[in-house]
């Protein structure tokens, strides 16, 4: 019950300069104690000399005799582990000299994080995980002698792991606005620096249009130097559109992602070259570019290309009936969903048969080919669905 309501924002280190037992003590210890994302551990220095005082607490507290670890027991057994991940990863540095990441950790960054890329993706990650460990065994033991000259090496490090990027994670973390933040700059945090540094500009880039992914800015990414590293970029930017248009088109945003992920694929199991899939993925970017501009071309609004993109999916559909018609379905398909969805539409299967009788009686009343007819109405059903959530807001 000490501990019950207590609420104060995650810390790292707390310095006791006056006597404190019992919960008292425990309610300040918490206050630095707490695990939160990579910080395993807090740093309580002692002034005073209350390692008796906080061993009777914790042994009232837990009802462990007194077992719990204070620093010191935590630091060496951290150690090793802080030891044994900086050989790892020096290892993986292996033919990459980056001894002067003292001075030149802005400018090495780029070419460091470029190595690690190079590696495949298993060795990738294998990096993260070694410089996560690493991370936290330092947390706990940054203050000994023995780990002190390590301090600026593993900045480093953390640095280019940031600077790549967090594989799966990052899907995780950055939703919403934060999302598209990651994808128009993606971020990394210099080492002992609270400067925001943008890989563009670390690789001498011109900070490009994101949602245009002009010819300018492809030519200047086939020919960085870092090759891996434009694969990234280009990985992260593509996909950073193609969940954009997610809300919008389902039929281009899957045509695009199964495109992307079938590149990727050879790349990660090494079935062509870096060259080749920089190759592929600048081929991809201008086409995702001239894709967003179709609609415009067709004289059609986002909402009404997504229908005629939804209709003009099967090309026997297109084949038979001409742009003009498959333009006017688009229309009117769009004008009558609107007026129609509500807020929980797609769980009320009425409204959804409803629905559906009236995007069959649409695409019947312009013969759209009646043996494509339902798989076009389950597509359209499910672009509306997509659509939806902008519409009823």
């Amino acid at each position: 019950m000490w501990l019950t309501g207590f609420d104060a924002p995650s810390l790292n280190t707390i310095y006791i300069d006056k006597p404190m037992r019992g919960h008292s003590l425990m309610q300040a210890i918490a206050r630095v104690n707490r695990v939160f994302r990579d910080k395993q551990g807090g740093l309580v220095v002692d002034y005073i000399g209350i390692g008796h005082e906080l061993r009777a607490a914790m042994k009232q507290y837990t009802e462990a005799e007194g077992e719990g670890e204070l620093y010191e027991e935590a630091a060496e057994k951290a150690l090793p582990i802080v030891v044994e991940e900086m050989t790892v990863i020096r290892g993986m540095f292996h033919g990459f000299d980056y001894q002067d990441f003292e001075t030149e950790a802005i400018t090495l960054l780029p070419d460091a994080a470029d190595h690690i890329l190079g590696l495949g993706e298993e060795r990738k990650k294998r990096f993260f995980d070694s410089v996560n460990k690493l991370t936290k065994a330092f947390a706990l033991c940054s203050t000994l002698d023995e780990t002190a000259r390590f301090r600026e090496e593993i900045a480093f490090f953390q640095a280019v792991r940031v600077f790549i990027g967090k594989p799966e994670e990052s899907e995780k973390r950055y939703k919403n606005e934060q999302r598209e933040l990651l994808i128009q700059q993606i971020l990394s945090r210099a080492v002992a620096s609270d400067e925001i540094l943008d890989i563009f500009s670390f690789a001498g880039l011109d900070r490009p249009n994101i949602g245009i992914l002009s010819d300018e800015f492809l030519e200047e990414v086939k020919l960085m130097p870092q090759r891996n590293l434009a694969v990234e970029l280009l990985e992260r930017l593509l996909k950073g559109e193609i969940k954009a248009r997610l809300k919008t088109n389902v039929v281009q945003s899957k045509k695009f992602s199964e495109m992307l992920l079938a590149t990727l694929n050879k790349y990660h199991n090494r079935a062509i070259e870096t060259i080749q899939v920089i190759e592929e993925l600048v081929a991809m970017a201008r086409e995702f570019a001239a894709a967003s501009k179709h609609g415009e071309e067709l004289g059609l609004n986002i909402d009404e290309t997504a229908f005629y993109d939804a209709l003009s999916d099967n090309e026997a559909a297109v084949r038979e009936l001409s742009d003009e018609t498959l333009k006017k379905i688009a229309i009117e398909l769009t004008e009558n969903l609107r007026k129609s969805t509500t807020v929980d539409w797609s769980v009320r299967e009425t409204v959804r048969a409803r629905l559906r009788l009236m995007v069959k009686r649409i695409l019947r009343k312009y013969k759209y080919p009646p043996d494509l007819e339902q798989a076009a109405i389950e597509l359209v059903l499910e672009q509306a669905e997509t659509l939806s959530e902008a519409w009823v807001s």
